[in-house]
């Protein structure tokens, strides 16, 4: 994917009016604040002194295993990483729109003195991938940029099958559940413009997550486009992504 150029289909059409609109209609964030880092709990969560868990925002790194369930490849490693970067040190953390998740963790991006950015740091290391949940859009075209190199590069994550991008033929229904990034050529876009499908792979906006989006997608039959999301089975059956944010879904340009 060397000599192609990828075009985030939201920000090749409205990107201003966008952000524009989210920033209108919701809270204004908070200043950022230091904190001091007490115990790491994996790659993109951490306690500060004070008791505050802080999740990374805009990433995620590979589950450690926890319980009963299996911890993921490369999940200690970017654990590791994370306390490396952070462990016992003084960091900043800056916020956006919404700052706390359902599970009641700061929700932030990280800052060391030296002015490191952690969130970045991971993600361009292959040791953490892009996950963008609006409206919380603070970063996101960096950090998909970082990431983009990463894999590239093969390096962390994009080097294992298991995070590796995959085809639209080669999904399957293994992979419902899964965090996945998916290549391919639409057959086929819905009547409406918020919708298409590439082979087996149903691909949508969810009417909650219309607002931000700037309209019809602008797609045709034919068109290859990369996506990005948590693979699902539609009440029919269908293999289904659902896209939440333009950050999700970009247009392969070839040159």
């Amino acid at each position: 994917m060397s000599r192609t150029r990828l075009l985030i289909i939201g920000l090749l059409l409205t990107a201003a009016p966008l952000h524009a609109a989210v920033a209108g209609t919701l809270s204004v964030v908070g200043p950022d604040r230091w904190v001091h880092v007490a115990y790491v709990y994996d790659g993109d969560t951490f306690r500060t002194d004070d008791g505050t868990r802080v999740r990374l925002l805009g990433i995620n790194a590979p589950e450690v295993a926890h319980h009963d369930a299996p911890g993921q490849p490369l999940g200690e490693k970017a654990s590791l990483r994370l306390r490396a970067l952070i462990g016992g040190r003084e960091v900043r953390l800056q916020t956006d729109a919404v700052r706390h998740d359902v599970y009641g963790r700061l929700l932030a991006h990280v800052y060391r003195r030296d002015g490191t950015w952690i969130d970045g740091e991971l993600v361009s290391e292959g040791l953490a991938h892009v996950y963008i949940f609006p409206p919380n859009f603070r970063h996101a075209a960096a950090l998909l940029k970082d990431e983009d190199t990463a894999r590239a590069q093969k390096l962390g994550i994009w080097a294992v099958p298991r995070f590796q991008v995959l085809t639209a033929a080669e999904v399957t229904r293994s992979h419902v559940g899964q965090f996945r990034v998916i290549e391919g050529r639409i057959d086929h876009v819905a009547k409406n413009g918020l919708g298409f499908r590439m082979g087996r792979l149903h691909v949508s906006i969810p009417r909650a997550y219309r607002r931000y989006f700037p309209g019809r997608l602008n797609l045709a039959a034919g068109s290859h486009v990369r996506v990005r999301g948590v693979l699902r089975l539609s009440d029919r059956g269908w293999l289904y992504l659902a896209l939440h944010s333009p950050f999700e879904l970009s247009k392969i340009i070839s040159p």
